[in-house]
């Protein structure tokens, strides 16, 4: 079977990067875990920009979908997010490409 991949790339508001990233490793990967989301892998950017790189593995664009509606009705994220935001917005921008292998690269 075919597994889709998603990017995903969050643009940071200035002065927020140690609070997303201590978001998600404190609070978004478990979440993301318990709910059975998959992290393909994750990425700080190297030049210093304020952007976190990330991909995720789905079956299919139903199980995407699927997961990320739970997510954000997920209670738990609802409080978290609320919390680590009371000083203001940490995520500027999110853009997201979905993506499926191309048929000629073998890992």
């Amino acid at each position: 079977m075919d597994m889709i991949f998603e990017l995903r790339i969050y643009t940071i508001h200035e002065g927020k990067m140690e609070a997303i990233q201590k978001r998600f490793e404190q609070h978004t990967l478990g979440i993301f875990e318990r709910l059975g989301m998959q992290v393909y892998d994750f990425w700080v950017d190297e030049t210093g920009l304020p952007k976190l790189y990330y991909v995720m593995q789905y079956k299919n664009r139903e199980e995407r979908d699927r997961q990320w509606d739970a997510f954000r009705q997920d209670p738990e994220w609802i409080e978290v997010k609320r919390k680590s935001e009371q000083s203001g917005p940490i995520v500027a921008k999110i853009e997201e490409m979905m993506m499926k292998r191309a048929p000629f690269f073998r890992s």
